[in-house]
C-alpha cells in the first residue's frame, strides 16, 4: 500500500514538475535554435541565380525527354493496334 502511494505521489509530482519547467524548457529550446541558426550558411543572390538556371534547363531537358519517349510509345501502340485491327 505505502509503495502504491508513492507511486502515485511521484507521478503527480513528475506532472507539476514537467509543468513547472516547462517555460525553462522553452527558453533552452529557443536559445538553442537561435544558436543554430548562426551555424547556417545562406546562398549568395549569384549561387541562387545559377542554381535556378541549371534548375529551369533539367526540367526542359527532362520535359524533352518524356515527350520523345511518349511519342514513339503512342505510335508504337498506335501501330500494334493497328494491324490487330485490320
Amino acid at each position: 500500500m505505502a509503495k502504491t502511494v508513492a507511486v502515485a505521489e511521484q507521478q503527480t509530482n513528475t506532472g507539476v514538475q514537467q509543468i513547472k519547467s516547462l517555460p525553462e524548457r522553452i527558453s533552452s529550446f529557443l536559445r538553442d535554435v537561435r544558436s543554430e541558426m548562426r551555424k547556417v550558411v545562406w546562398p549568395n543572390r549569384a549561387d541562387v541565380q545559377s542554381m535556378t538556371v541549371v534548375v529551369i534547363v533539367t526540367v526542359f531537358v527532362f520535359a524533352a525527354y518524356f515527350w520523345l519517349v511518349d511519342n514513339v510509345i503512342g505510335r508504337a501502340v498506335e501501330a500494334v493496334l493497328g494491324a490487330a485491327t485490320k
